[in-house]
């Protein structure tokens, strides 16, 4: 196995991702004029009120995946003592994560997305990283364990292949110790 794996930003995975995410904001941007009234004149407020919240959103989101393009940086990086993702917003935040600390790695179907979840134990370690909001959504009370979620959406590499990069990894850093 190689010491290091960098995993780079797949352009035309960004691209479709945009291309959809502008397509959402259009048909958005319909039901926000269809809401206010433009087209039959009267005026509808709980779909105007949902439509441009959540067309706000969506422009943010994707106004910040159009400027995150400029970083030419691996969104993913592993060595044999740890692993750098930024694929998530939580991903992001923790930044690196020793492989020592890792108790589970799993592949997960959610939404219309495909993530690598890994389970870290040593949560003291990692508290300070991120803010109370993300902490909240990645920490699982009952078992005390942080779940970090790694997508390959954006990366040059399918979601099977980069779970199975994320177990070998951390099986041969398992296997030093």
């Amino acid at each position: 196995m190689k010491e290091e794996i960098k995993l780079y930003r797949n352009f035309k995975k960004t691209r479709t991702l945009l291309l959809s995410s502008l397509g959402i904001c259009i048909l958005l941007a319909l039901v926000i004029l269809y809401s206010i009234g433009l087209f039959d004149g009267e005026m509808k407020v709980k779909p105007a009120v949902f439509s441009t919240g959540a067309f706000l959103i969506m422009l943010f989101l994707t106004i910040k995946c159009l400027l995150s393009l400029k970083d030419k940086s691996p969104l993913i990086e592993f060595s044999k003592e740890m692993f750098i993702g930024k694929t998530t917003p939580i991903s992001k935040a923790v930044g690196q994560v020793d492989w020592i600390d890792v108790n589970d790695i799993q592949l997960q179907k959610m939404g219309g997305d495909t993530l690598v979840v890994v389970t870290i134990g040593n949560t003291d370690k990692y508290e300070g990283r991120i803010s109370k909001m993300l902490w909240n959504m990645a920490f699982d009370k009952p078992s005390q364990q942080l779940q970090l979620m790694y997508s390959s959406s954006e990366v040059d590499i399918e979601p099977k292949p980069l779970f199975d990069l994320f177990i070998s990894f951390w099986e041969s850093a398992n296997k030093k110790n």
